[in-house]
């Protein structure tokens, strides 16, 4: 088989790829990783180099390269249809797809107000009261899919959405650590999910390399963050 490579940025910051990696990880495909810093003064030339959009994440399977995490995460469940990435029931799948895509599409407002920042603790009730209306949204798709489809386990036994992990968990994998690193107040359902999201093992090695990254980059909450 071809080579896997993915380009990605920070792992305290960089949401989106996050995202296309734990998908990678879910496979149990070997694969390259390349951390390209971002906010330094190399930042440009190296992204440039790597993406035709100037932004991470990027996969490179072979000669083929694919940007975009839900693009990336959409690849790759072809590639490794044994993975589970989708659910197998088209109503269930039909509903991860809907949920992811508005996860990616949508939310604005908690992606500038809290802003995804692994190593950080931070009280700012102020940003989550801005930012209550995504919250209690995301707590109710959470709450929807859990009750329809998890509980059932519609793609297998698990803690997630469907039950088993897929890309729907992917998408909102940036969420649950924005959620914990603002303390933000959750029903039962939602706490026990961002906990399942926290302590999924890929999601630990995710944040054990964030905790030991040196780079730090200061927000201005000017916008939405495109890491």
């Amino acid at each position: 088989m071809d080579t896997l490579t993915i380009h990605i940025g920070n792992k305290n910051y960089s949401s989106w790829s996050l995202r296309p990696w734990l998908a990678l990880k879910q496979t149990g495909a070997p694969f390259t990783e390349n951390l390209i810093p971002l906010s330094q003064s190399t930042s440009r030339a190296a992204l440039d180099a790597q993406s035709p959009s100037g932004k991470v994440p990027v996969l490179c399977h072979g000669a083929l390269r694919v940007w975009e995490s839900l693009a990336i995460c959409e690849y790759l469940a072809e590639v490794f249809p044994g993975a589970g990435l989708w659910p197998a029931d088209r109503a269930a799948r039909a509903a991860a797809r809907v949920a992811a895509t508005e996860m990616h599409a949508g939310f604005a407002t908690l992606r500038q107000q809290l802003p995804m920042d692994i190593r950080a603790t931070r009280s700012a009730p102020h940003r989550v009261a801005l930012a209550a209306g995504d919250i209690a949204r995301i707590s109710a798709l959470w709450r929807d899919c859990i009750e329809r489809f998890g509980r059932a386990g519609a793609n297998g036994a698990g803690p997630f959405l469907f039950g088993g992990w897929c890309i729907a968990d992917a998408m909102f994998a940036p969420v649950a650590t924005r959620f914990h690193t603002y303390a933000v107040p959750l029903d039962p359902v939602a706490a026990t999910y961002v906990s399942a999201q926290r302590e999924w093992p890929a999601m630990r090695e995710w944040r054990d390399a964030a905790e030991r990254e040196a780079w730090s980059i200061a927000y201005d909450f000017s916008g939405t963050t495109p890491y």
